[in-house]
């Protein structure tokens, strides 16, 4: 979906637009309850400022001060091996603290015959403000979450040469045609011939990898149907590799894992056996089956699209497997 914004909007318009959409989900509960906390103590807030007001000058200014001379003298009283200063360290603390209370002494609001009072409801309104911001924070970091991850799957795509600054290159072309989960995984596949020379039944088999999803239950090892296809799939989980490695530097993970459950059945389809035939001692469904067969359709005309090289192969494979239940059933899946 990325590239796909990048083509239609460019990078920076892409970003603002998924920003602007989220906020329209941010009737999450949680999200909602933060912001509604965040009103309530700043409104708090402000009325504790209200009360104290200083006649002798700015005391949220002057609470501000005591507040740092609270906190500077916390961290140093701390004993415990996560708080060691050296000496220099504590000097320099020392030295601010210093200066910290000088300038409490000289505020105009010092004099003040009510300062005890005021100092209450100012420190008060600190303390919301404090809680206020931790709030944010946590508000921060849930509402911008998918503009964030749009930004790393960018970067991964500038890394890999497929987008450079706000429009996509050639090769992110070629991925803005493919919509599979993997759609990643199956570009760098594309571009890297590993496709180029198989049979319409071992492409199809090959193909398969990056869109089906065995079953919890399905723990056997799959059946692979041909060495081509062996090798193939061997450089596929190759590339699977690097691409989660290199996501992982980037903090984004996208593409899912090749699975080769299906291999061995889309494999027999495509090279014209019967279904009973293809489903012999399998768990799978001819519904399951099916399906199956429809999204390997789907990707065959996304490649077709997007290789011209590879277009013929992909048009024969899917003349192969678009056939007998699947013409019957695909229109009503």
């Amino acid at each position: 979906m990325s590239i796909n914004l990048i083509a239609r909007f460019g990078r920076e318009r892409a970003r603002t637009s998924l920003e602007s959409s989220f906020a329209q989900v941010q009737a999450d509960r949680a999200v909602v309850g933060l912001v509604k906390q965040i009103r309530k103590n700043d409104m708090a807030a402000a009325e504790q400022l209200e009360s104290a007001v200083c006649h002798l000058g700015n005391f949220e200014e002057y609470a501000n001060i005591r507040m740092e001379i609270k906190d500077t003298e916390r961290l140093l009283s701390k004993r415990d091996g996560r708080r060691t200063f050296d000496n220099r360290q504590r000097q320099h603390m020392e030295n601010e603290l210093d200066k910290l209370r000088k300038q409490l002494r000289q505020h105009e609001c010092h004099s003040c015959n009510d300062r005890e009072t005021h100092a209450r409801f100012a420190e008060r309104a600190t303390r919301l403000h404090r809680e206020s911001a931790g709030l944010r924070e946590r508000v921060e970091n849930r509402t911008h979450v998918i503009a964030k991850t749009f930004d790393r799957i960018c970067d991964v795509l500038n890394h890999l040469g497929y987008i450079e600054g706000e429009q996509p290159l050639e090769q992110g072309k070629i991925l803005a045609k493919i919509y599979a989960e993997s759609d990643l995984l199956l570009t760098e596949t594309i571009r890297n011939g590993i496709l180029d020379k198989l049979s319409a039944p071992e492409l199809i088999s090959v193909v398969s990898s990056v869109i089906y999803e065995s079953r919890g239950s399905e723990n056997y090892a799959p059946k692979i149907p041909h060495q081509n296809v062996a090798n193939a799939l061997a450089a596929i989980a190759s590339i699977w590799s690097q691409l989660e490695s290199i996501e992982e530097d980037f903090g984004v993970k996208t593409q899912r894992e090749p699975d080769f459950g299906f291999c061995q059945a889309s494999f027999k389809w495509a090279s014209g056996h019967s279904l009973s035939h293809v489903l012999k001692g399998s768990d799978m469904t001819v519904g399951d089956f099916v399906r199956n067969i429809k999204q390997l359709i789907d990707l065959l005309n996304q490649i077709s699209v997007a290789s011209e090289k590879l277009r013929p192969q992909c048009k024969d494979a899917i003349k192969r497997i678009d056939r007998g239940v699947v013409s019957y059933m695909v229109g009503e899946l």
